[in-house]
């Protein structure tokens, strides 16, 4: 689209140089105070520069001290699994004896470990309230209780490092028939390093499952929320088949 001329007529040669006076006299030599001022402010920039880069130095050093505190907490193995997502096993594992639990539940009642001595008990240990996809696991779990028992497995239990009212609200929300657990001090989760695969470092626990025999001891163990892949749903299908894998190889 084509402009319209503009109605404003140009500049005298005397406007252009009244407007050319006043901008020399607006530019007039610093001041002997405002060159240190000008100065001053010229070298404040370099020092928050260097300062800045001593403090990204230090601030990157201690991530890395982080990071390696957090890795030393990992247990190493090679991945295990089939067809579907892989584990490693941490400790205690298969043959130890599994430390003891004993812990509020959603439903306002304790569970003891203990209790169950002469029956096959797997624990599975989740991230908590803010996984979707561990209670989506549980849902799983509860649909398919039958397959469990055709193992063997007569109890299931989820454990999170979670208050009980949040868990409550998570279980009651998921319609939940599986015991959940409240390991709100983390004495439990600690004990089993079940929160020591994870993404959440140790203030939440992974996804891991532990199946403890009719003596006590661990028959099978399978950590799957660690790095890289950070699995946190394990289908059924094949969280089954792990477990079965392990039982034969524990009865060998």
């Amino acid at each position: 689209m084509n402009k319209s001329p503009s109605n404003h007529s140009h500049p005298s040669r005397s406007t252009k140089s009244t407007k050319t006076s006043t901008m020399r006299s607006n530019t007039a030599l610093p001041t002997r105070r405002q060159t240190q001022s000008n100065t001053k402010e010229s070298a404040i920039p370099k020092r928050r520069i260097l300062h800045i880069g001593i403090w990204t130095l230090v601030a990157l050093g201690g991530l890395s001290g982080l990071y390696f505190a957090f890795a030393s907490n990992l247990k190493s193995g090679e991945p295990h699994g089939g067809s579907g997502p892989t584990y490693v096993v941490a400790s205690p594992g298969p043959g130890e004896p599994a430390p003891p639990v004993n812990l509020p539940t959603t439903s306002g009642s304790k569970f003891n470990l203990a209790a169950y001595r002469g029956q096959r008990v797997l624990l599975y240990f989740q991230e908590g309230v803010t996984c979707q996809p561990c209670w989506t696991q549980l849902q799983a779990i509860d649909t398919d209780l039958g397959a469990f028992h055709a193992l063997g497995i007569t109890q299931i239990a989820s454990i999170a490092i979670d208050p009980t009212s949040a868990l409550r609200e998570m279980a009651v929300s998921d319609t939940i028939t599986t015991p959940v657990l409240a390991d709100s001090t983390g004495v439990v989760s600690n004990a089993y390093h079940a929160n020591s695969y994870g993404m959440m470092g140790t203030s939440e626990d992974g996804h891991s499952f532990v199946l403890v025999g009719r003596t006590g001891r661990i028959l099978w163990r399978g950590d799957f929320g660690g790095a890289p892949n950070y699995t946190m749903y394990v289908p059924v299908k094949n969280l089954l088949s792990d477990l079965q894998a392990g039982l034969a190889q524990a009865s060998s």
